[in-house]
């Protein structure tokens, strides 16, 4: 059976319990961006993760405006393609989707003509056939106030283009700030064995505390921890991740001793590399929905499947002595640039 995650996603009491989500998906429009992902393979990756769930629970699906070729907006054309093929699972699916960057860039602007014209881009793409679930500004921009930006959030959901608000990539201060201005449903951050930073516990402890869900991306190290990258040139040639700092050939390989100490232990209870990630993410809190990506039908069930694993006291002792033995070499994304100025880290 798998174990459900509650995730209470409205932040007060009146509110409806919208997803019991025991997996979330954030479904890859794009092996690398010279090959798109065929649309009946997306399709049937979309459809297993789904129809895996148990029943009245919701597949969470993740978004967003610039998930595409030059930031554009491939991704959420992909789903509505999904979603005219297949209507029956829009309400089978929470569909949460990123935005608040400038058009075609990766520059977050919470202006307000900045976020409607990013909301209604959203919608526009998604051409009526699924309605946005959870809209979340991708990052805590610099040139509006946090508090200026969710009141502007407040007047387009109250407008009905969309139904919660989200917050992504903000430290745990920022997040009580946004949430004292209207209640958030859900924080999307990044959280693994080998991305878990003090503030990442603060972020997750607060949103304990206030009643807010944990959307955890790249649960899996971005595809590292699965134990299936042997080494940089196993990524495609075009493959983002040939520039992050952990990634590198040095740190790649100081880093590989993190996932053979999780293939040991995923090996002693019979479980994948991959599943063992997840479980441990998912036994942050109760509040905690793993996001992997997935790009396979295969790959989906698997990841789902972790919902099975159960990891004992004593596996976690063992898996908190790796990572205290093996520090992780290289920031989340590249060490050259500043990670709050540049990358918008931590906001």
């Amino acid at each position: 059976m798998v174990v459900v995650k509650t995730a209470k996603l409205g932040g007060t009491a009146s509110d409806v319990t919208v997803g019991k989500v025991a997996h979330g998906l954030m479904m890859m429009t794009w092996r690398d961006p010279n090959h798109p992902l065929p649309d009946e393979e997306a399709f049937e990756a979309i459809k297993a993760g789904v129809d895996a769930m148990p029943p009245g629970v919701k597949m969470f699906l993740n978004s967003g405006e610039f998930y595409g070729p030059n930031q554009s907006t491939a991704n959420l054309e992909l789903l509505a393609r999904f979603y005219e093929k297949y209507p029956e699972y829009a309400e089978r699916t929470f569909l949460s989707v990123k935005g608040g960057t400038k058009e075609g860039t990766l520059i977050p602007d919470a202006s307000p003509e900045n976020l409607r014209r990013s909301v209604d881009a959203i919608n526009a793409a998604l051409r009526g056939t699924k309605r946005v679930d959870l809209f979340e500004c991708a990052r805590v921009a610099k040139n509006v106030p946090v508090e200026d930006a969710i009141k502007t959030l407040v007047e387009l959901k109250n407008e009905g283009k969309f139904d919660h608000i989200g917050m992504s990539e903000c430290s745990a201060a920022t997040l009580r700030r946004g949430n004292a201005v209207h209640p958030i449903a859900a924080v999307e951050i990044e959280v693994s064995l080998w991305s878990y930073e003090e503030e990442t516990k603060k972020v997750i402890e607060t949103a304990k505390e206030l009643g807010i869900a944990v959307v955890a991306y790249s649960p899996l190290g971005r595809g590292f921890l699965t134990g299936t990258i042997k080494s940089p040139q196993d990524l495609p040639e075009h493959d983002m991740r040939r520039h992050f700092s952990r990634f590198q050939e040095e740190n790649f390989k100081h880093n590989m001793a993190i996932v053979d100490s999780v293939k040991a232990i995923a090996a002693k209870k019979n479980v994948t590399p991959a599943q063992l990630s997840i479980a441990w993410v998912a036994s942050r809190g109760s509040h905690v929905i793993p996001l992997p990506g997935s790009s396979s039908k295969k790959r989906n069930l698997e990841n789902i499947a972790a919902g099975d694993v159960e990891l004992t006291e004593a596996d976690l002792a063992e898996i908190d002595e790796i990572l205290a033995k093996h520090t992780v070499k290289g920031g989340r994304y590249r060490d050259d640039v500043d990670p709050e100025k540049v990358l918008h880290l931590w906001g």
